[in-house]
């Protein structure tokens, strides 16, 4: 089975061709490098490209046949997108319509698509179930919501059938320490942390400790990277036996607290890591955690990675072996 990974060349993306490859597929990557490293991706595999470029998408479906697209190009930042609306709807779901008309094009109607929990906004019970209400708050989480709802016109449309997976906080590495999570600047917790370990940066602000939770930080959900790209797998399978669309969340259950992280990352390396307490971030709400409990009961995912200890140790081997380079 030969599969077009878009965007390829990310943090999820890379794990998700690994995944592939260790599965038997044949994968391509599709991606313009903006955010992505060519040296994630498996020599002989990476086709830079753009989605905003029509006419190579053209000739990219023309000249390969694939069995299914998997879709993982968008800009995911929160904040920015808040400051830079039509950045986000260009790229997220304008560029999306290039990749989607290409597809309809060559008659390729199967599509995994990277969403997120975003979708859902401060959510009114947690953990989030897939029939909680769609209420985003920012253009990121608005703009995956716009696609979700534009493939389902393609799917009444033309017949396409898509798989959309909503999730907050994909963390750790590749056990090969061999790829893992680079981006420029950071802004996502664990690596942030980690980099205090490695004597990069002072010490890490927690923004507010004055939530309504056990510790009073914030609590999130965190996925081993190698966990979201075998439920990804299992979507994709789902799609390829002819089961039609389907929406799952994906989540640890739980949570963890910023402290209880910062806590863990503690005893992974060994390294005391100050911490300073900051102001809390305007929007920040105090628990955010999704469910994956449908996914497991209807395609039997099971995360290898359950444990924070995993997730922070995998990162910890490939952030100290990026930050000896």
């Amino acid at each position: 089975m030969k599969v077009l990974v878009v965007g390829g060349a990310g943090y999820i993306g890379s794990h998700m061709v690994r995944e592939l490859l260790e599965k038997g597929y044949d994968p391509l990557v599709f991606d313009n490098l903006s955010t992505g490293h060519a040296d994630a991706v498996p020599e002989g595999r990476l086709i830079v490209g753009d989605l905003a470029d029509k006419e190579h998408l053209r000739q990219l479906f023309s000249t390969n046949r694939f069995d299914a697209v998997m879709h993982f190009a968008s800009f995911i930042q929160v904040g920015e997108s808040v400051t830079a609306p039509l950045k986000y709807y260009t790229n997220n779901v304008a560029n999306s319509l290039n990749l989607l008309s290409a597809m309809n094009a060559a008659e390729i109607k199967l599509l995994v698509f990277s969403s997120t929990a975003a979708v859902y906004g401060t959510p009114e019970t947690v953990p989030i179930r897939e029939d909680s209400p769609l209420r985003p708050e920012n253009p990121y989480g608005r703009s995956k919501l716009m696609l979700e709802e534009i493939l389902a016109d393609c799917e009444r449309a033309w017949g396409l059938h898509s798989a959309c997976l909503r999730y907050f906080n994909a963390a750790g590495a590749h056990p090969s320490g061999t790829i893992g999570e680079r981006h420029n600047p950071e802004s996502h917790l664990i690596p942030i942390i980690l980099q205090v370990a490695l004597g990069q940066r002072e010490f890490i602000t927690i923004y507010g400790d004055d939530y309504g939770t056990p510790d009073g930080t914030c609590i999130r959900d965190y996925i081993h990277v190698c966990d979201l790209a075998a439920a990804h797998t299992l979507a994709l399978e789902q799609l390829l036996r002819g089961n039609g669309s389907m929406l799952y969340n994906l989540g640890n259950g739980r949570g963890y607290s910023i402290n209880e992280v910062i806590d863990v990352c503690r005893r992974v390396t060994g390294h005391p890591i100050p911490a300073k307490i900051g102001p809390r971030r305007e929007g920040d709400p105090a628990k955010l955690v999704a469910s994956s409990e449908k996914m497991t009961k209807e395609l039997g995912w099971k995360p290898r990675f359950a444990s924070l200890d995993s997730i922070v140790e995998s990162a910890w081997k490939w952030n100290t072996a990026i930050g000896t380079k």
